[in-house]
C-alpha cells in the first residue's frame, strides 16, 4: 500500500493530534503518501482531501482537538453520500483509511470495508465506551480535567458548607464519574449503569453532616435517568441541605492531551500504519494493559461492554 487517507469523526476527544502526527509521520517513514481527510465522513464526500507532509504536523502533539477538523453525517448513512465516499478514495487514489473517533465512526469505517476498503479504526472518544479495548484516546486527558473540576468545587463547597452535583460527560457509559470520582473522593457516584437509589443517597448526606462533614459531592453521569436540576431540587428536599449543580460539558473534551493520552495515541497511530503497510484486512486497535492490540473491526463492534461500576462505587463509599 503506498498511499493512505486519515481522518478524525465524531466528538472530538484530546490526544487525536498525536494520533494524526503519528500517522502522518508514520506513513512517510515507511514510503508512504498520505492524505488529510477534513472533517470527518462529511468532508469525504464532498472531497476535502490534501496531502499531508511532515511539517503539515509540527507542533501538534500537545493540542487539544483535531486539526483535520470534525463533524457527524447523516449523508454518509444513505446510499448515495456513502457511494459519494467510496468514490472519492478511488478518485485520490487512497487504498486504505485510517479512521479515528468512537464507536459511531469506527461503524462507519466498518461499513466501509464490507464496501472493500481496508479501514483501521482507531478509538478516540473520551467516553471510553468501546468494549474491545482498555482505554480510548481523550478518556485520560478528560478524568483528569474532572478531577481538576472536583478539586476547585470543593475549596467552594466547604466554605458555603453545600452538596455540589458536578455533571460529566457519559450518555451510556459511566466511566468518566467512576475513574473522577474514586480518584477525587467524592461521597457519592451516579451512573446509568447502576440504578437511582434517592434514599440512599439523601441517607448519606445527613449521617456526613451529623458527623461534622462542611460538604458533600455527588459525581454525576449526564445519562443518568434523572436531570441534574431535579436531582438537586429533590436532595434539598429530602436533607435541608443547600445543593448545587455544576456541569463540566465540552470543557472535558478540550485541554492539552494527558502523558498518558500522547503516548498511546502514538502507538495506536504508528500500529496502524504499520498494519495498512503490510496490507492487513480492516482491524480495529486499541491497548489491554500495556500492548497495542488489533482485532478484527467487526468483532471489535460486537462485544459488549462490560462495566465494573458496583465494584468502583463500593469502594468509594468505603472510603469516602
Amino acid at each position: 500500500m503506498k498511499r493512505i487517507g486519515v481522518m478524525t469523526s465524531g466528538g472530538d476527544s484530546p490526544g487525536m493530534n498525536a494520533c494524526i502526527r503519528a500517522v502522518v509521520r508514520g506513513a512517510i517513514h515507511n514510503g508512504m503518501e498520505v492524505y488529510g481527510i477534513r472533517r470527518g465522513f462529511e468532508g469525504l464526500i464532498d472531497g476535502e482531501v490534501e496531502e499531508m507532509h511532515i511539517a503539515s504536523v509540527a507542533d501538534i502533539i500537545h493540542r487539544g482537538g483535531t486539526i483535520l477538523r470534525t463533524a457527524r453525517s447523516d449523508r454518509f448513512l444513505e446510499e448515495d453520500g456513502f457511494s459519494r465516499a467510496v468514490n472519492m478514495l478511488d478518485t485520490f487514489g487512497i487504498e486504505g483509511v485510517a479512521v479515528i473517533g468512537g464507536d459511531g465512526s469506527l461503524r462507519g469505517a466498518a461499513d466501509m470495508d464490507l464496501a472493500g476498503v481496508p479501514v483501521m479504526g482507531l478509538p478516540g472518544t473520551i467516553d471510553n465506551d468501546l468494549a474491545y479495548t482498555d482505554y480510548t484516546i481523550g478518556f485520560d486527558t478528560a478524568v483528569n480535567t474532572a478531577l481538576m473540576a472536583i478539586g476547585n468545587t470543593r475549596d467552594t463547597s466547604s466554605s458555603h458548607g453545600r452538596t455540589t452535583i458536578i455533571e460529566v460527560m457519559g450518555r451510556y457509559c459511566g466511566d468518566i464519574a467512576l475513574y473522577a470520582g474514586l480518584a477525587g473522593g467524592a461521597e457519592t457516584i451516579l451512573v446509568p449503569e447502576e440504578p437511582l437509589d434517592l434514599a440512599s443517597i439523601s441517607k448519606k448526606l445527613l449521617i456526613g453532616k451529623n458527623r461534622g462533614k462542611l460538604h458533600s459531592i455527588i459525581i454525576k453521569a449526564e445519562g443518568v435517568d434523572m436531570p441534574s436540576d431535579e436531582l438537586s431540587r429533590i436532595l434539598e428536599e429530602r436533607t435541608g441541605l443547600e445543593t448545587k449543580v455544576v456541569i463540566l460539558g465540552y470543557i472535558q473534551r478540550g485541554g492539552s492531551p494527558t502523558a498518558r493520552d500522547r503516548l498511546m495515541a502514538s502507538r495506536i497511530g504508528y500500529r496502524a500504519v504499520e498494519l495498512l503497510r503490510d496490507g492487513s484486512t480492516s482491524k480495529a486497535i486499541g491497548i489491554r494493559g500495556e500492548e497495542i492490540i488489533a482485532c478484527d473491526i467487526h468483532d471489535a463492534l460486537k462485544m459488549p461492554k462490560l462495566s465494573n461500576a458496583a465494584e468502583i462505587i463500593e469502594l468509594s463509599d468505603i472510603l469516602s
